[in-house]
């Protein structure tokens, strides 16, 4: 059977500019660095080495770069290095939902606060967020450290006041000692940690490597710790997420997360059942042969 192509991005949402394969000549022109990584794939395709953390680094800002605005975006050796195309595949289906449907008004601007659940080193959902629809972000972490690069990158792109970023003092909780009196948001964002455990994680590279044909053992998009593993991996994070949640109804319009394991929903279902959620949704979402969902609920009318 023939692997699919790491670029392969079939099925994303209409309103993603990801849509096709890269052009790699437009992305290296914006990007010069770039060029020094792309070279023709097993399909003779122009492309880079998607098991080499460089590349994937230098791809991502020539991404941001290109389609963005972003002129600086430098992230410490060992922290996730995000996959652009399916990131912002999550803020288009959130922003439906916002927009009451597919075919609706997707509200714009500053008066759109959304709250981004382990914003990481990266910060990309606010940076994706603002740059295509003008919102305000609120991102927190449990990392002082990744806080620390995030606010670099802010800081070097003018995007400080568009993109807030907060420390959660307390590891174990998500919304609990975080929000300050008052506050309200839109929508909240998260991509919770997959695994359960360090060397779950590790394992979980590997298999993700093998099924693109590109072997090697390395962490391609890198991440460490809080960004990977938790305690109950996926299902415990949302399953915590949920719970205070309840404990917070009028505080957000949407509360939405990153199932990846499909197997995780009934029992996530269940859960909101018993926190009073008022209305369920499960968003799918495609690229190329992966397959993943977002889990989004209200507890308001």
């Amino acid at each position: 059977m023939m692997r699919a192509s790491p670029e392969d991005k079939q099925g994303l949402h209409p309103r993603n500019r990801h849509q096709g394969r890269y052009d790699f000549g437009d992305l290296a022109r914006s990007s010069p660095e770039l060029a020094a990584f792309v070279r023709p794939n097993a399909y003779g395709d122009a492309s880079v080495d998607f098991a080499d953390p460089a590349a994937v680094r230098a791809l991502n800002r020539a991404l941001l770069r290109h389609f963005y605005g972003i002129e600086h975006y430098d992230l410490p050796d060992g922290h996730l290095c995000p996959p652009i195309p399916g990131r912002a595949d999550y803020l288009h289906h959130a922003a439906d939902l916002l927009g009451a449907g597919p075919g609706g008004q997707v509200p714009r601007g500053e008066a759109v606060r959304v709250l981004d659940i382990g914003v990481g080193a990266n910060c990309i959902y606010p940076i994706l967020g603002h740059r295509e629809y003008g919102w305000r972000f609120l991102g927190s972490d449990i990392d002082p450290a990744a806080l620390a690069a995030a606010g670099r990158i802010l800081q070097a792109n003018g995007l400080e006041g568009a993109i807030e970023l907060r420390l959660q003092p307390a590891p174990a909780r998500i919304f609990q000692g975080l929000l300050r009196g008052g506050e309200t948001f839109a929508l909240c964002v998260c991509n919770p940690p997959f695994h359960a455990s360090a060397a779950e994680a590790r394992a979980g590279a590997r298999r993700k490597l093998d099924n693109l044909g590109i072997g090697g053992g390395r962490l391609n998009f890198g991440g460490r710790g809080g960004e990977l593993w938790c305690e109950g991996g996926e299902a415990g994070f949302v399953g915590r997420m949920i719970a205070e949640s309840a404990g917070i109804p009028g505080r957000c319009r949407w509360f939405t997360t990153l199932v990846s394991r499909a197997a995780n929903l009934p029992a996530l279902r269940a859960a909101l059942g018993r926190a009073g959620a008022l209305e369920i949704r499960i968003l799918p979402m495609a690229q190329g042969q992966k397959r993943s969902r977002i889990l989004a609920w209200t507890f308001q009318t």
